[in-house]
């Protein structure tokens, strides 16, 4: 194949646990792949993502990175299966009394390899075909340049119950109000109304967001590593002197706190009797969640 300036593009595809590298000229492709489980986070993902960028940002030959998932969704958030359905404690469900440092520590190692797309040094563009959902929104919203299918949606759920967003990026791309419209109520939107609030740069097409994507990628492929480096750079202290890292500091202390509060238990052993497609149904409907879950 051929690229930038007519030179032919070498190929190269490698795969982690969940996680798919691939490079072709000046672009670096990382893929979701979980797809069995709609690239659900799992235990490693976080840490892949950030290795794919740390091998992306070492390879002088690498312009921009895509990010994207495989099949039907771009991400549906931390595994609930794993973490909420099955039985008893894990990494991120304690037993009473529980030590939020002990969350916090584990939770913002993975606060900290989604960022890594923020902080990378190249470009990253994210491409969402599907649902880009609660812990999946965090890693979508990292990144630089964010293109979504006019029918996916995004939206952080857990917000609701079980959940603060730990990247805080919300805030940051919408504005308080519009942040606390989506954080209030937990609701999903789709792309073109995602795109109408600013919280994506654009929505196309499904059948559209491969090539529009392509296109933008190769348009920035063009320019000098070190030019592309010092914009972002620049844009990104304006956000980092706004004191990012302290509200996402907070929001990942906050996020612990709401697996443990009353309703947070609560919460988990519904999943756990249910399943959790009831049990995020039933939060999810508008009931007030009180009186589902507390006697």
């Amino acid at each position: 194949m051929i690229g930038v300036r007519g030179c032919r593009r070498a190929v190269t595809r490698t795969m982690a646990e969940h996680v798919r590298y691939e490079t072709e000229g000046r672009i670096a492709r990382i893929t979701l792949n979980r797809p069995d489980r709609l690239n659900a986070i799992s235990e490693s993902m976080p840490g892949e993502i950030r290795k794919s960028v740390e091998r992306a940002n070492a390879d002088d030959d690498i312009h921009v990175v895509v990010l994207k998932g495989e099949g039907r969704a771009f991400c549906a958030g931390y595994d609930l299966k794993e973490y909420a359905e099955a039985p008893g404690t894990n990494e991120y469900v304690q037993e009473m009394p529980w030590d939020p440092m002990t969350d916090y520590r584990r939770m913002k190692q993975n606060t900290e390899d989604f960022m890594s797309l923020w902080r990378s040094h190249k470009p990253v563009i994210c491409r969402i075909d599907g649902d880009a959902v609660a812990g999946g929104s965090d890693i979508a919203l990292c990144c630089d340049l964010v293109l979504m299918a006019e029918d996916a949606r995004i939206g952080y759920p857990p917000a609701r119950v079980w959940g603060c967003p730990t990247t805080a990026m919300w805030v940051y791309r919408l504005g308080a109000e519009r942040a606390k419209r989506m954080l209030f109520t937990g609701d999903l939107i789709d792309g073109e109304e995602a795109e109408s609030l600013g919280l994506v740069y654009k929505s196309v097409p499904g059948d559209e967001i491969g090539d529009e994507v392509s296109e933008l990628a190769e348009r920035i492929a063009a320019v000098p590593t070190n030019q592309l480096m010092m914009q972002k750079l620049m844009i990104n202290q304006v956000y980092e002197n706004m004191g990012l890292e302290t509200t996402q500091m907070f929001a990942t202390v906050f996020d612990g706190i709401t697996r443990h509060t009353p309703e947070g238990m609560a919460f988990k052993e519904r999943v756990e009797e249910v399943g959790f497609k009831q049990a995020v149904e039933e939060r999810d409907s508008g009931e007030p969640i009180d009186e589902q879950y507390m006697d």
